[in-house]
């Protein structure tokens, strides 16, 4: 049985056919059919994403909560992967060219399983899409990965974080949207298959 019932939804490659609440709470692109592959070859995988996208809620206390090495919004999303088994992941790469080894080192991933990378941007300086594309773009080439995936912060949220006075922790030149995609559309991310999701507004939950 799969993590996420999925046994009475069916899983199209189209945003309308998403779970409703992640069709209703998050914003969403695919690029090079991600979301057919992951129908069609890692239903245990799209039904885990499905699931911890499903169980999330944006906490008024994640986001006014102090800086620290790991923010409690990705904590949690991290948290919520582990618990279905996907783990950090860093890979011992190299290219062989003539009879020469050469190494061709790449970063950890977030979360990952089977075959599938992903990535957990919620307030990072910008330049980390264009580590997380390259490492996608590479391990792709390499036959390590099927399918990169992204969660970030959708631009609507801007709004809220100047309403809780937490702009200046959310500047422009951090992980949002409207910073990712330029970058995808640019290439940056190669031939790999990509799934990106935006965290909304309609998410937060004013628990404090």
């Amino acid at each position: 049985m799969l993590p996420f019932s999925v046994s009475n939804q069916k899983i199209m490659a189209g945003i309308n056919d998403l779970p409703e609440f992640v069709r209703n709470n998050y914003e969403f692109h695919q690029y090079r059919h991600s979301l057919a592959i992951l129908k069609e070859d890692f239903p245990h995988e799209l039904a885990d994403i499905f699931a911890v996208l499903s169980g999330f809620t944006l906490k008024k206390s994640s986001v006014i909560a102090k800086g620290g090495r790991k923010s409690p919004v990705a904590n949690e999303l991290d948290n919520a992967f582990t618990e279905r088994g996907w783990v950090e992941k860093g890979f011992d790469t190299s290219i062989l060219i003539d009879g020469v080894e050469h190494s061709s080192p790449t970063h950890k991933v977030d979360c990952f399983k089977n075959r599938i990378a992903l990535e957990l941007e919620w307030n990072n300086k910008d330049p980390f899409y264009d580590r997380d594309l390259n490492n996608f773009r590479l391990l792709f080439d390499l036959r390590a990965i099927s399918v990169g995936v992204i969660i970030t912060r959708a631009d609507e949220l801007q709004g809220l974080f100047q309403e809780l006075d937490k702009g200046a922790s959310y500047g422009a030149s951090t992980t949002h949207m409207s910073k990712l995609l330029p970058r995808i559309k640019g290439g940056s991310g190669g031939g790999c298959p990509l799934l990106v999701f935006g965290i909304k507004r309609s998410l937060f939950d004013p628990d404090a």
